[in-house]
């Protein structure tokens, strides 16, 4: 079989821009709304929340009192499901005064975890891994919250995690443990929002940087930002095999999703955490948000169900 007639590399439209040099310590949480026509992304270490509108510019910004990581759109009530540092909660940028409303906090004896990426599969459902803060200790963990805001324990002994994203049948989920440099396949029930049979199905070549946050597109590829790598790259989603990349000015890429009024602008974020000054002035838009325009769409983001 010929995987990349099946799957044919991408093509890019135009060069790779940036498009809000944040300077953000540890850009993530990459979410395009539908509904707004606008993208959120997060600050992790700064706790910070920003939505960026590209047809106008207009940006806008919500602080809070502990760490921001991922974030999807609720389904049936305004504003986002996010992942603070000790658990899931509600937050509505529209009532921002309110503060964010505590769905599940899973881990109320690990003080040195936190939340890291995340996103909802087909049926609604919020996944999200925990971390050693130093990203060292094996203590991260993957979890699953329902719309009823029950969360599930699905797997652990991760430093780091990150994703996840699905096959395009939605049979597979993927998953990084990125301090180990492996991305992980898990046989997915879609029915019960189960996981079996993990197993490594790719790991980034030496000097190719670490897995981090990841997305599927409408082609079933997945695409895969190089922690420590300066790219995107684009996979078969059951070879593994690479179709393309998208090389970056920064070394430290952290996230990618797709976004635009036909889903065919790949957004990327970076970090500039643990850059010395050296590396700094070598990388000066470490921590911006970059987009590309891509020959074929990505998939609308799933909404939380609750």
């Amino acid at each position: 079989m010929n995987h990349s007639s099946t799957f044919p590399a991408p093509r890019f439209e135009g060069a790779l821009r940036c498009i809000q040099p944040a300077g953000a310590s540890l850009g993530e949480g990459l979410m395009w709304s539908v509904r707004e026509q606008a993208l959120y992304w997060v600050d992790i270490l700064e706790k910070r929340l920003w939505r960026l509108d590209p047809s106008s510019g207009k940006q806008d910004e919500w602080r809070f009192d502990e760490e921001i990581s991922a974030l999807a759109e609720r389904e049936n009530a305004p504003g986002l499901i996010v992942t603070l540092r000790r658990g899931f909660a509600f937050f509505d940028p529209a009532d921002a005064g309110a503060g964010p409303r505590w769905l599940n906090r899973p881990e109320p004896e690990l003080l040195t975890n936190r939340f890291n990426d995340g996103k909802c599969d087909a049926r609604g459902r919020f996944w999200g891994g925990t971390m050693d803060f130093d990203c060292v200790a094996p203590t991260g963990a993957l979890y699953r919250c329902d719309p009823d805001g029950q969360c599930t324990q699905h797997d652990s002994g991760f430093a780091v995690t990150n994703g996840p994203t699905w096959s395009l049948d939605g049979r597979t989920m993927y998953f990084n443990d990125t301090v180990k440099g492996g991305v992980h396949a898990y046989d997915f029930d879609a029915e019960r929002g189960t996981l079996a049979h993990r197993r490594l199905w790719l790991r980034f070549a030496r000097g190719d940087g670490l897995p981090d946050g990841m997305t599927t597109d409408a082609a079933g590829r997945l695409w895969i930002a190089h922690w420590a790598g300066s790219c995107v790259s684009c996979h078969h989603p059951l070879s593994g095999d690479e179709l393309g990349r998208v090389e970056l000015p920064v070394s430290q890429v952290t996230n990618c999703a797709f976004g635009g009024p036909e889903l065919r602008t790949l957004y990327i974020s970076s970090a500039k955490v643990g850059l010395d000054e050296a590396r700094c002035a070598a990388e000066p838009l470490a921590g911006g948000l970059f987009a590309i325009e891509v020959d074929s769409p990505g998939l609308p983001a799933f909404r939380f169900g609750g």
